[in-house]
């Protein structure tokens, strides 16, 4: 083991694969809840939207930390809360990058960029700490790459345009990648209830000052607070808990594999909820993102 290694332990296999469903279930969390912020973000400011998701989620996350502060102390919280507002931080660029980058291009060339965290996970993890993912990882993350890719066809620019929205969209993949390995690393060292109230936290806080920037506006209407209400609650307090819970028992390219199943719940949401049509081009790359991630799963390496 690298001297910069993240000291992911060998755990049981019955951990492993409870993380891998919890944080397979925080993809189909975030996958459903697409079509409902989409909805929302009519009636709502962006940045206001995501100071009251973040701000009502922590909120939800404290009661969280009680029984850690009984068990572990005020020092052992603290180290996991600084643990995660360094993680906020890369959580909350991704996001601004990811809004930004939308007003400049199109939704499928943002969903296609943003998906490249999924390679560039590995990528990094690889030269931070000078280890490569086992081959059923890498046939995975390919597959699903691929599927991902498919997806998109439909709605990505004729001619595929670089744009800056593309850029922000890019620069907000990278941000992403950093986000999974930044939690991989502290979960792995610290209480993971802190480290998840840290981000959270954070990303509130970075959220509220950026309205000093954009002027908040809203419609209150039935949509917009179901949205906020939800998306606190369920998309962000018990999903980023459960992610950082799960990033203990596995690693960030597992992690970021099984996060490339969200677009494939966005669709069935978006199909069942939204209005929308399954084509040919979405049953074909939502088959593969899921292949990617069965290839991993039914066929785990050594390293956990």
């Amino acid at each position: 083991m690298s001297a910069v290694e993240t000291p992911l332990l060998v755990k049981p296999p019955r951990l492993r694969w409870q993380a891998d469903l919890a944080l397979g279930f925080v993809a189909l969390i975030w996958g459903l809840t697409f079509v409902v912020v989409k909805a929302a973000l009519n009636d709502i400011s962006t940045m206001y939207f995501l100071a009251l998701r973040f701000g009502f989620a922590s909120l939800c996350m404290t009661p969280m930390l009680i029984p850690v502060f009984r068990s572990s102390g005020v020092r052992s919280v603290w180290k996991g809360v600084r643990g995660g507002l360094v993680a906020g931080v890369f959580l909350w660029a991704g996001y601004l990058l990811q809004t930004f980058g939308l007003k400049y291009t199109s939704a499928g060339n943002s969903g296609f960029l943003t998906g490249l965290y999924i390679v560039l996970v590995p990528l990094i993890s690889a030269a931070l700490y000078r280890k490569w993912p086992t081959f059923p990882e890498l046939a995975g993350i390919a597959v699903a790459t691929a599927g991902m890719t498919i997806l998109t066809i439909p709605s990505l620019d004729r001619g595929f345009r670089f744009n800056r929205g593309d850029l922000l969209t890019i620069g907000c993949a990278v941000t992403f990648a950093f986000h999974l390995l930044v939690v991989g690393y502290f979960s792995a060292r610290e209480r993971f209830e802190a480290v998840a109230f840290g981000q959270i936290i954070c990303a509130a806080g970075l959220s509220g000052l950026a309205l000093f920037f954009e002027f908040p506006k809203a419609a209150w209407t039935g949509r917009t607070v179901f949205a906020v209400l939800l998306t606190g609650l369920f998309a962000t307090a018990l999903a980023f808990a459960l992610q950082t819970w799960g990033q203990q028992y596995t690693s960030p390219t597992r992690t970021a594999l099984l996060f490339a199943t969200e677009p494939v719940f966005a669709l069935l949401g978006a199909v069942a909820y939204g209005g929308e049509h399954l084509t040919v081009y979405s049953a074909a790359g939502g088959s593969l993102i899921l292949a990617g991630v069965l290839t991993v799963e039914l066929k785990p390496g050594k390293r956990v």
